[in-house]
């Protein structure tokens, strides 16, 4: 199970608006990019000034870059926007924008930069492994428990801990070593899906 099951129905209250994006002559590129620029920048403030109140924002960018990543996709599917270099954009951009976004988390007790970094390798074999479902034929893989979605949902909840109480409780350490197992756990099941024959 994972939130990205939910993807089909966020995709329908979005459509009118992306519509009206390609009426005026939007890109899923420009879209792509501005997602990751914006990720970056967030990160890179996180990290510059790591007081509570600011982490409010990871929550908040969260919910909207499913939204950003949403409209990318249905411009470049339902608008005849597809293109490799998209596919390479979508892609790359995705998990430089996981690690802007995971890293200033290691700045607040009781995370730490080993596990935090741990987290970020892991979740970028995740997406490698996806991808490597579309090299085989067998197309991308989106297979959880732990993909893109579920990690926004998981560190937009922690950014929210951090700005309402000022610094993490100390059981939410647990949750480092709990999500390296889930990752690994989303690994395998996408490599199993890929493996699968074709009913």
């Amino acid at each position: 199970m994972s939130i990205y099951k939910l993807k089909s129905s966020f995709q329908a209250l979005l459509r009118p608006m992306v519509g009206r994006l390609a009426a005026i002559g939007m890109t899923a590129n420009q879209v792509t990019l501005a997602a990751a620029f914006i990720s970056i920048a967030i990160g890179a403030l996180l990290i510059v000034r790591p007081e509570p109140g600011l982490f409010a924002l990871v929550p908040l960018w969260m919910f909207l870059r499913m939204a950003f990543n949403a409209v990318d996709g249905m411009l470049a599917r339902e608008h005849g926007q597809q293109s490799a270099l998209g596919g390479y954009l979508n892609e790359i951009t995705d998990v430089v924008s996981d690690a802007a976004l995971y890293i200033p988390f290691a700045l607040v007790a009781p995370f730490s930069l080993p596990w935090i970094s741990t987290i970020i390798f892991l979740a970028t074999l995740t997406e490698f492994a996806g991808v490597l479902g579309v090299a085989h034929g067998k197309g991308r893989n989106y297979e959880g428990p732990m993909g893109k979605s579920d990690r926004a949902a998981l560190f937009g909840a922690l950014g929210a801990l951090v700005a309402m109480f000022d610094t993490l409780p100390d059981w939410t350490w647990h949750l480092q070593p709990m999500a390296c197992v889930l990752l690994i756990w989303t690994v395998v099941n996408r490599v199993r899906m890929g493996l699968r024959d074709p009913d």
